[in-house]
């Protein structure tokens, strides 16, 4: 291997009620961020491998699941038996486009071989419990600002705590049981998962259903392999945000809704206000009648010929379909009929995507005295076809049939209903080659290339190709490291590769049309057909050129490894939206490709066994990742860009955005004004353009500057697993470091001019760098003063187990255990958890509405008969 790739067995995975594969993985694999920002059952994993690499397109790595693409939530996580990620660029090429971000390659569970028939069965519950809550004011201190007259304050009677009011002991359940077996000629494996998910916020669910079946199948001598599965999952959750599952205004009004406020008034009727963005989220749970279903289902098959010795002919095909349908209904009796007028709001909506991939591959292995090598040639079709559509209706004569009379609602007969569907499609061909090459085990080559065309690109850019290259030597293996008895690995690696990203759209780069206004023809009123957009002929793949150089080495007969890899990610003709000259162009924005970007960084991993005897065993690895981040340009020759771009935003009432992308500059950099001081009336005092002190009320745009940014800087983690006799422990550890925060909910909350719009945190009347609490009517500002630090260590998870073997011919091993996830935080940051996104080009801001964060608590049973 010359490639820096690392490999994760199942017994290593963190066992945690996910709906995705990631967090198995978590802290475990350098340079791989997985980031689980809060305990929501229908929250994935964001993933970042050797940070951002793109302004535009997607920053996912590509996910294989037994050589067929994917997505995280698409296997069951107890049918997974190795993850495999591809870090380099010259691992990476291979797969062209698709690789760009890195690859997961995924392995299942299977049979290989005569084995009798064994069934595991594997089930755990969980329960979870929020970590911490934000120090609103309690009825109390809240009643106490009413007795003082402070502006917004008002004392409407009720005495509720809202965030108890929509919190739950949660009880997630999952089952997983697997049957495998075969003979000489026939293997199978069968399996059925179940898992119900709950969160600890009322009617936040996610239920899945995972199937599964493969049977392999050898003939004529082993000369003919024949290999098929058919697997997926149903899913289904309650819906109370038209489509999106959990409504993020529940948490939002929980904890900032008037503790005076009544659940509900003397004729029951649900306490609502004509505050904006003021709503009970009592309301918003139970006046709501909503279901997302959806169902995945992938089938493949692939058959190899082998008519020599080394020489594989292989055949795949697979189909990947995607089905969601939702009905969402808001009753009469919901905050959009008191606000909006709506009395009864229905929707329905469907996705259909499928994805279909047909591969070719000729492989020969041969090895002749001291050389073996391994050439690969092949073909790939894949095309992806993605429906849509939504409608809606309101006005209801009653709440009866909710959304499934859509007919039945008054808006759709007054011409104000809604509807939209959409379809696009695109395909992706590549041809490929590979030759691995090693003489007497001690240097190896391999290399690649692969030409690709996509229907994304322009027409003057359909196909591109994509070379790599890596080379290792086995030092180790040389003479004069003999008698080096402490020496037991040591390797040198060097790799470069070439990859790609598409553009997002598929019609990019098409000369694209739309319905304009209507004209009136021949009698009649028409609607009008326009241009929609730019063509851009041009249009082509970013390209990233990756070089990785590793080193890998063991010392005391593999008791103590380890792993050192640097490399420099150079991206090319970044996707960008440009402001061109109009005319000649028919609209003054064109997508287009012409900035760069370099990401630099280290990668460290340890493995050590301490200990190691008859009886006890101590494992404990550790890794070190960090990644340098830089904008080297926005502009080319022919697109110019002003130099910056201004992303994210605070929402309202403050309306600005949060970061800047700049050229010279890392992704990330939060860019606002510099709080320093606040004067004796209680004002923000801010730094100016010159470093000059100046009051907030005279500020100027010149006078924002770079405030931190939100991409850590260094990740570590620490991971143990201690086994003696049949007990086993594992300890999983990992923190980030060198990043800031902005505290949505201070820079919301914690500014006493928000107490009219409900109630506000503790700190909103304290001291402001420690001399006095903010005026009264101080706006809200965005300002450094609400950017932390945002460093943090977990102790993640903790897992104890017992295992009971038996020498019955019934059962054979039974394994109890009990874990808790999300042990433990150290952190100087103040909101509810440091652990805040980091994708996109607005990372760090940790949203007032997000869903909570949730220590669990598992019990589980794995038995194997």
């Amino acid at each position: 291997m010359a490639s820096a790739i690392t490999s994760v067995k199942s017994e290593n995975f963190i066992k945690v009620p996910s709906p995705d594969a990631s967090q198995m993985i978590r802290g475990q694999v350098a340079g791989l961020s997985v980031i689980a920002p809060d305990a929501n059952p229908l929250s994935t994993s964001q993933i970042i491998l050797r940070g951002i690499t793109t302004l535009k397109a997607s920053a996912s790595p590509l996910i294989l699941i037994d050589g067929i693409p994917g997505d995280l939530m698409t296997v069951s996580p107890d049918d997974i038996e190795q993850i495999d990620v591809l870090k380099d660029g010259s691992a990476a090429a291979i797969y062209g486009t698709r690789g760009t971000n890195g690859v997961i390659i995924i392995t299942t569970k299977n049979a290989r071989g005569e084995m009798p028939t064994t069934v595991d069965v594997n089930t755990y519950l969980s329960t979870q419990k929020i970590t911490r809550k934000l120090p609103f004011m309690t009825y109390d201190q809240y009643v106490d600002k009413v007795q003082q007259g402070k502006p917004g304050a008002i004392d409407n009677g009720g005495h509720v705590d809202w965030l108890d009011e929509v919190l739950r002991t949660p009880l997630t359940q999952i089952y997983n049981i697997s049957l495998r077996g075969g003979s000489k000629t026939t293997n199978y494996v069968a399996s059925i998962d179940y898992r119900a998910l709950q969160g600890i916020i009322k009617r936040s669910d996610n239920r899945m259903i995972y199937p599964r079946i493969e049977v392999t199948h050898r003939m004529f001598d082993d000369m003919l392999k024949i290999n098929a599965s058919l697997s997926g999952y149903q899913q289904s959750y309650f819906d109370t945000s038209d489509g999106s599952g959990y409504n993020t205004n529940v948490y939002k009004n929980a904890i900032m809704f008037n503790p005076t406020d009544p659940i509900k008034d003397e004729n029951g009727v649900w306490t609502e206000r004509s505050i904006n963005d003021y709503f009970n989220p009592l309301a918003l749970l139970y006046e709501v009648d909503g279901k997302n279903e959806a169902t995945n289902m992938r089938m493949f098959a692939d058959v190899i010929f082998t008519p020599l010795a080394g020489l594989d002919i292989k055949f795949l095909t697979s189909s990947n379909t995607y089905n969601q349908v939702r009905g969402f209904y808001q009753t009469q009796k919901h905050v959009s009929t008191v606000k909006d007028g709506r009395n009864g709001f229905a929707s329905r909506g469907t996705n259909h995507t499928a994805e279909n991939l047909t591969e070719l591959t000729v492989q020969y292995s041969k090895t002749l005295k001291d050389h073996s090598f391994t050439l690969l040639g092949g073909y790939s079709w894949l095309k992806r076809n993605y429906q849509f559509y939504w409608m809606n209706n309101f006005n209801f004569p009653s709440d009866d049939y909710t959304y499934n009379s859509m007919g039945q609602g008054q808006a759709l007969q007054d011409g104000r209903a809604g509807m939209s569907s959409v379809q696009n499609e695109n395909m992706l061909i590549g041809y490929f080659g590979r030759l691995n090459y090693s003489y007497k085990g001690k240097y190896m080559l391999a290399a690649s290339i692969r030409h690709e065309g996509s229907s994304k690109f322009g027409a003057n850019h359909k196909w591109g190709t994509v070379p790599a290259v890596s080379a290792a030597w086995n030092v180790r293996g040389e003479g004069f490291l003999e008698d080096a008895a402490l020496l037991s690995t040591l390797k040198l690696r060097a790799g470069f590769g070439i990859t790609g990203t598409e553009p997002s759209s598929p019609y990019m780069s098409l000369n694209t049309l739309s319905f304009g206004d209507y004209a009136y023809m021949n009698g009649a009123w028409i609607k009008s057909i326009r241009p929609a957009s730019n063509p851009n002929p041009d249009l082509r793949w970013e390209k990233k050129e990756e070089t990785n150089i590793g080193l890998d080495f063991g010392f005391f007969d593999e008791r103590l490894t380890g792993s050192i890899d640097y490399y420099n990610r150079d991206t090319k003709d970044l996707l960008w939206d440009y402001t061109v000259p109009s005319p000649p162009y028919l609209f003054s924005s064109m997508t287009a490709n012409a900035g760069s970007m370099r990401n630099r960084g280290v990668e460290v991993t340890l493995q050590a066994i301490p200990v190691q005897t008859n009886e006890l065993q101590w494992v404990s690895s550790a890794n070190f990742s960090t990644n340098k981040n830089t904008l080297l340009s926005l502009s080319n020759d022919q697109f110019i860009s002003i130099g910056y771009s201004n992303q994210g935003g605070t929402g309202e009432p403050i309306q600005t955005y949060t970061h800047r992308i700049q050229e010279g500059e890392p992704i990330g950099n939060f860019f606002g004004f510099k709080a320093i001081d606040v004067d004796e009336n209680g004002y923000w005092i801010i730094e100016g353009e010159d470093g000059n002190p100046k009051p907030m009320a005279e500020q100027q745009p010149t006078d924002k500057k770079i405030l931190g940014n939100g991409l850590p800087k260094y990740y570590l983690n620490w991971n143990n697993s201690i086994a003696y006799r049949n007990f086993d422990l594992g300890v999983t550890m990992r923190g980030a470091f060198g990043f800031q925060i902005l505290n949505m909910a201070e820079l919301f909350y914690a500014v006493p001019m928000q107490l009219s719009r409900g109630n506000l945190m503790q700190k909103a009347y304290e001291p402001v760098f420690g001399k006095r609490p903010l005026a009264d009517d101080q706006e809200l500002q965005y300002v450094s003063y609400f950017i932390e630090d945002g460093d943090y260590w977990k102790i993640d998870n903790v897992t104890l187990g017992y295992t009971f073997a038996f020498k019955s011919r019934w059962i054979r091993k039974v394994r109890l255990y009990g874990a808790v996830s999300n042990l433990a935080v150290f952190t100087g940051y103040s909101g509810i958890d440091p652990e805040v996104p980091v994708s996109g080009l607005a990372p760090g801001n940790d949203d007032k509405w997000r869903y909570p964060s949730a220590r669990t608590f598992t019990l589980g049973a794995s038995f194997k008969f």
